[in-house]
């Protein structure tokens, strides 16, 4: 199990996720995300702002992706 927080993945806050894959960890950032715009939280929103302009260029998502998944995948397993 490893790590990563929202602000690791784009976002705006230190909630922890925590999960045995990058795949999990992304699903549990993006409903982090959906739980907290119905919230209207300014920060967020923001954050998810710019998610949506990476979004526009594929070749970016996907390095971006990749720096993320590295980036877990460096990570020490959670004790």
């Amino acid at each position: 199990m490893k790590t990563m927080n929202c602000k690791q993945l784009g976002g705006a806050c230190n909630k922890e996720f925590h999960a045995e894959t990058f795949e999990e960890i992304v699903e549990m950032s993006k409903n982090h995300g959906m739980e907290i715009y119905q919230k209207n939280d300014k920060d967020h929103i923001k954050a998810m702002e710019e998610m949506k302009k990476l979004m526009t260029d594929p070749q970016k998502m996907i390095k971006w992706m990749e720096s993320k998944r590295k980036e877990f995948n460096s990570l020490p397993e959670d004790k």
